[in-house]
């Protein structure tokens, strides 16, 4: 399956930004952070599972994925109602993570030719999605710690990668090159 025909990937991509939306207020203390997390986690579940019950090429990698997707969501589920014992749902996230990116890794961003599909616009815009990861892992163990600017730190990670979704959902669809004749060749 091409990224461009994938099932459910804006209202997918829309759970994710209200994920980290509702992270952030609960960072910022804002009432109804915990409901607001919870439905996008569930909403995540959701969407997920139908797109991958409506995929017709299942390989190993997709049933890798749904576990991890599994995993993660219900680890956030169960934390959000505080569950003991979600450590099950971290480890298994942990490993089926591990496992998905032996698999797939960087192949993930190539194209079939195994070429590299990104252009330099999208390379930055990678690179700011790195950033805003590293800020918000930065921003988490410095909470850990309770140094100082830890809050202000984990707001601009949070920002940062949302602002990176949302970008991704409202950004016009690259058209694929296509043969004006259906792929016929002409002498």
């Amino acid at each position: 399956m091409r990224n461009s025909h994938k099932v459910l990937k804006t209202p997918i991509r829309f759970a994710l930004a209200a994920l980290l939306g509702g992270m952030l207020m609960r960072i910022l203390q804002i009432p109804f952070a915990s409901v607001v997390t919870f439905m996008s986690f569930l909403a995540i579940a959701v969407l997920y599972f139908v797109r991958f019950s409506k995929k017709v090429d299942k390989k190993p990698v997709a049933y890798i994925k749904m576990v991890l997707v599994l995993f993660w969501t219900t680890n956030g589920l169960l934390r959000i109602l505080d569950f003991p014992y979600t450590i099950i749902f971290q480890i298994g996230t942990a490993i089926t993570f591990i496992t998905w990116f032996a698999m797939e890794g960087t192949s993930y961003f190539m194209d079939d030719d195994r070429k590299a599909k990104n252009s330099i616009i999208e390379i930055i815009w990678n690179f700011a999605m790195v950033v805003g990861v590293l800020t918000i892992i930065s921003g988490g163990l410095m909470h850990l710690l309770n140094w100082e600017y830890a809050i202000p730190t984990l707001t601009v990670g949070l920002s940062i990668v949302t602002v990176y979704i949302l970008k991704d959902i409202f950004s016009p669809a690259k058209e694929m090159n296509k043969d004006p004749n259906n792929e016929e060749f002409q002498l």
